[in-house]
């Protein structure tokens, strides 16, 4: 059996149609299979590799760190420097409250451990969260997920949890005293980035206030320069109470995070003891590689670039068959009339050259968020080559 035969036999799938290429190697902005054919990673591993694949700054770290020690014991038992030195570089460059990272193995586990200590902090059970929301797929953040088709077939799920509109002054008469948190995303990933009003979570920043009610801000996509600064909620006027972290926090390796205050963090310590517990989560490999890609990130000019590689989009993708843009920073979909046009444009794109997909709540939708090293040029030559490939699908359709 070939190795795509190995594939479907002994890895679950989890689409009838996955995208189904053997990538063989990974550096910068591209990828290549085994036929050697270069492809352009248009959604930088579902924006994961913020400083593109295999950076030698990384692959250094990842080395040295494994030539020291990997696993060693249960998480948050014995000091160890890589968890402490990202920490620490993380915290400083958050807000003071935001001064406590709980690292995980995921952006969903990340999830977990917020929503519990929400509760374990309000001693309450209810949660708001936001149609179209996606927070990661295990049953808690399941539960806050915004899809019924999603949901429906591995209920019961958690209770006490209420959906609304995102970017709706309806949520705001919901939060009350009996309300835990709000877990919403700065930017709404997977409806095609979605960008809310500044006003709105304003808004909910200060009914959360009002009734004592913590507010979760996941930036699990929109984190480590996406938007245009290193925090997406630093341009909304608002700190969060919880942050999630995750995909680019590795640097291409697992790991996830929820940030907090010290002091909320202690009550997870206590009634019961091992309030929360992971095995492998904050792994030392995973901590080291991460830290060297933020350093990577912050000694480059990517987050100050970021506005004028929006602009290159804003200026080039523009074609007869593109119904509507959603943008924020480099991060972008592209509406076409049907979600059969879209998902044959993917894959045209793909034909092409260019790694992209579409989004679970938008399949209508293209989805372009590409390491954020991406040069100008390299960004035309992309924007040619998807106008191409929208072309092919249009006259052949």
């Amino acid at each position: 059996m070939n190795n795509r035969q190995l594939f479907l036999s002994h890895i679950a799938q989890t689409s009838p149609a996955p995208i189904g290429i053997e990538m063989v190697k990974a550096e910068g902005i591209y990828l290549w299979d085994k036929e050697g054919k270069k492809y352009v990673d248009l959604i930088a591993g579902f924006s994961v590799c913020n400083i593109g694949h295999s950076h030698p700054k990384v692959v250094k770290a990842v080395q040295e760190q494994a030539a020291q020690y990997m696993h060693l014991i249960v998480y948050g038992e014995f000091i160890e420097s890589p968890q402490i030195a990202y920490a620490k570089l993380l915290t400083d460059l958050l807000p003071p409250s935001l001064n406590c990272v709980y690292f995980t193995n995921s952006g969903a586990e990340a999830t977990e451990g917020a929503m519990k200590l929400a509760k374990r902090v309000t001693g309450r059970s209810k949660i708001i969260a936001f149609n179209k929301a996606y927070h990661g797929s295990t049953q808690g953040a399941l539960s806050v997920m915004g899809d019924e088709y999603w949901r429906n077939a591995f209920r019961p799920l958690l209770p006490d949890v209420y959906h609304y509109d995102y970017n709706d002054d309806a949520v705001l008469a919901e939060i009350d005293s009996c309300t835990a948190c709000v877990i919403v995303e700065t930017v709404q990933a997977e409806s095609g980035v979605t960008a809310p009003s500044k006003e709105w979570l304003q808004a909910i920043r200060q009914k959360c206030d009002a009734h004592c009610v913590l507010l979760i801000l996941d930036e699990i996509q929109a984190g480590f320069g996406r938007t245009g600064s290193l925090w997406a909620f630093e341009q909304m006027g608002i700190v969060p109470d919880i942050l999630l972290l995750g995909k680019a926090l590795g640097g291409g390796m697992p790991l996830g995070a929820f940030v907090a205050s010290q002091r909320m963090m202690h009550t997870l310590t206590y009634d019961p003891v091992l309030g929360h517990i992971t095995t492998f989560g904050g792994h030392p490999v995973s901590c080291a590689a991460g830290k060297a890609a933020l350093e990577v990130l912050l000694e480059g000019n990517y987050i100050k670039a970021v506005d004028e590689k929006e602009k290159v989009l804003l200026k080039q993708l523009v074609h007869p068959a593109i119904v509507s843009r959603q943008h924020c920073g480099l991060w972008m979909s592209l509406q076409f009339a049907s979600e059969k046009i879209a998902q044959s444009v993917v894959h045209q794109c793909v034909q092409n050259g260019l790694i992209t997909d579409w989004f679970v709540f938008a399949p209508n939708r293209l989805r372009i968020a590409p390491p954020l090293i991406i040069r100008e040029a390299e960004l035309t030559e992309v924007c040619a080559t998807i106008l191409r490939s929208i072309d092919e699908v249009v006259n052949t359709g």
